[in-house]
């Protein structure tokens, strides 16, 4: 079996984590599994949204450290490698994709992938899910936008709380607290996590994508920046077919048929 699932329906990208006996925990074969699932969303026009979950009881536990040699006496290791090489570009490419990703943890989410999830736009959760920050424990600074996220989502009390400590948030609480949309029963969670793809996937597709760029460049911008991106990209979102479908629908007294252009 692939460490990746990769499905398609009704213009909806699924993508599995796959490597339940490890937690799914991330290695190299994974990140270059999802680095082409990621780009193929990006260049498939028939592909509106993404849905990340996995497989198993946990989401992801983050990288997996069997692929390390810590034993005494061997070589000190360069994780910046990795961060740089895997890591980072894939929550650059989350971020900068200009579809909508819903992300469904099923379970765990524990260090790097606990911020993937963080990276993605909507986060569902089952309530028997949790989020960990465990670098700590093992003597590391969250990475994969870690320490970039979680003061932004929770503010810096929680975020040095959850980053120093190391200790399990529920989804109930990721939800209270601002870090998730919304926590669900386990056995709704793929249903509605899938609904909501498909809702996303049948909407204004460039006007979801000019959305995500102005909320995400909102936490680096003054606010005459930001009004000035809003200005511009209202400019584009305007232009779109997708616009004039919307307005002609709301007119017509009925639903629109969003086409993504």
């Amino acid at each position: 079996m692939s460490s990746i699932l990769v499905s398609q329906a009704a213009g909806v990208l699924t993508l599995t984590l796959n490597r339940p006996e490890k937690l799914n925990a991330f290695n190299p074969e994974m990140h270059s599994l999802l680095r082409q699932a990621i780009e193929r969303a990006a260049d498939q026009a028939d592909i509106r949204a993404v849905l990340l979950t996995g497989s198993g009881r946990g989401f992801c536990a983050g990288q997996d450290l069997a692929e390390r040699d810590v034993s005494p006496g061997a070589a000190p290791i360069d994780l910046s490698v990795s961060i740089g090489s895997y890591y980072n570009p894939l929550v650059r490419r989350l971020r900068e994709l200009p579809k909508p990703v819903v992300c469904a943890v099923n379970g765990v989410a524990a260090g790097a992938g606990a911020n993937v999830a963080l990276a993605c736009d909507l986060v569902l959760a089952a309530r028997s899910a949790s989020f960990v920050q465990s670098f700590a424990r093992l003597g590391l600074v969250p990475d994969s936008g870690g320490t970039y996220f979680l003061p932004r989502l929770v503010g810096t009390a929680r975020a040095m709380g959850l980053a120093l400590l190391g200790e399990k948030l529920s989804a109930e609480d990721a939800e209270r607290w601002g870090l998730i949309w919304k926590a669900l029963d386990d056995d709704k969670l793929p249903a509605e996590a899938n609904a909501l793809a498909r809702a996303l996937a049948s909407g204004p597709t460039k006007g979801y994508g000019l959305v995500k760029r102005a909320i995400y460049a909102s936490a680096g911008n003054s606010l005459e920046a930001q009004l000035d991106l809003e200005r511009d990209l209202q400019r584009d979102a305007g232009f779109s077919a997708d616009y004039r479908e919307g307005v002609s629908a709301f007119m017509e007294k009925r639903e629109p048929r969003y086409q993504g252009k």
